[in-house]
C-alpha cells in the first residue's frame, strides 16, 4: 500500500513510486520552463544507496507534450515536504542552476521544533561541514566548512515547542536541520539525525516536521518573480494547534 498520508505518527516511507494521478496531484506550478511540486514526506527525490523509491521516477507522467521528462533544479530531504522546484528541459535547467548557485532563488521553510530559541529572531552565520566519504558522510557546524547563513523568526510557542520560519540564504546539506539543533539548541520535531533521539518529539514518533513553504524564483527578468506556496501537510496541521 502506498503511505501517500500518515497512518501512525511516526514517518512513513513510500513503497513505490506515485502514479499519475498522485505525482499531478502535488502539481503547484507549471509553466514552458519549470514545474513546481508539492513533495510529500516520506519519499527520496531521487534514487540512492539507501532509497529504491523515489519521487523522480513519477516525472515522465509530467512531461505534458514535451520529448523528455523533467529534472531536479534542487534537492529537498526525504523528511521535508513543500516546494520542489523542476526544470522542464536543458535550457531552463541551465538557467535554475543559475538562479541557485548565485543564490537569487528565494525560500522560506517553516519547521515546528523542540524548545525555544534565546531571541525571538535572527540570522545564524555558521559553516557547515560535509565529512566521510560514501555512504559514511555526516554534517557538522565547523568553521573549516562552507559559509552558512540562516535567518530566522518564532511565529509561536508554548515554551515546549515552537513554530518557526526559516530563510536560509545559502544552500548547504540539512543547513535548516543543523542550524536549528546545534545554533538555536532547538532541533526539528522528528528529525532523525539532529533531533531528540527519546520521546514523543523523536523520529520514531513524529515525522520531521519541516517544509519548504513557498519559493520565489526569479525567472524572467521582464517579470516579477515566480512565487508558489504550498499548503502544510496535514500531520504539520495537526501538531500546530499547541
Amino acid at each position: 500500500m502506498l503511505h501517500f498520508a500518515l497512518q501512525t505518527c511516526a514517518m512513513q516511507l513510500f513503497d513505490r513510486p506515485l502514479n499519475e494521478a498522485e505525482i499531478n496531484a502535488t502539481l503547484l506550478y507549471r509553466d514552458a520552463m519549470i514545474l513546481v511540486l508539492n513533495k510529500p514526506v516520506g519519499i527520496a527525490v531521487h534514487i540512492t544507496g539507501h532509497d529504491k523509491i523515489a519521487l523522480d521516477q513519477s516525472f515522465p507522467h509530467l512531461q505534458f507534450g514535451l520529448p523528455k521528462p523533467p529534472a531536479l533544479a534542487h534537492r529537498l530531504d526525504r523528511g521535508t515536504s513543500g516546494c520542489l522546484v523542476l526544470g522542464r528541459h536543458r535550457q531552463a535547467l541551465i538557467k535554475l542552476g543559475k538562479l541557485f548557485e548565485k543564490q537569487r532563488v528565494n525560500k522560506t521553510y517553516r519547521a515546528i521544533c523542540v524548545g525555544v530559541p534565546e531571541q525571538p529572531s535572527g540570522t545564524i552565520d555558521r559553516a557547515i561541514l560535509k565529512s566521510g566519504v560514501g555512504s559514511k558522510w555526516k554534517m557538522s557546524l565547523d568553521e573549516a566548512g562552507q559559509a552558512a547563513v540562516t535567518e530566522y523568526r518564532v511565529l509561536k510557542t508554548n515554551g515546549v515547542l515552537s513554530e518557526i520560519e526559516f530563510s536560509p540564504k545559502t544552500g548547504r546539506t540539512h543547513q535548516i536541520r543543523l542550524h536549528a539543533a546545534f545554533a538555536l539548541g532547538c532541533p526539528v520535531v522528528g528529525d532523525p539525525f539532529y533531533g531528540v533521539q527519546e520521546g514523543e518529539f523523536s523520529a520514531s514518533h513524529a515525522p520531521m516536521m519541516l517544509h519548504a513553504e513557498t519559493v520565489e524564483i526569479p525567472l524572467q527578468q521582464s517579470k516579477p518573480p515566480i512565487k508558489v506556496t504550498a499548503p502544510l501537510p496535514e500531520a504539520m496541521l495537526a501538531m500546530l494547534k499547541f
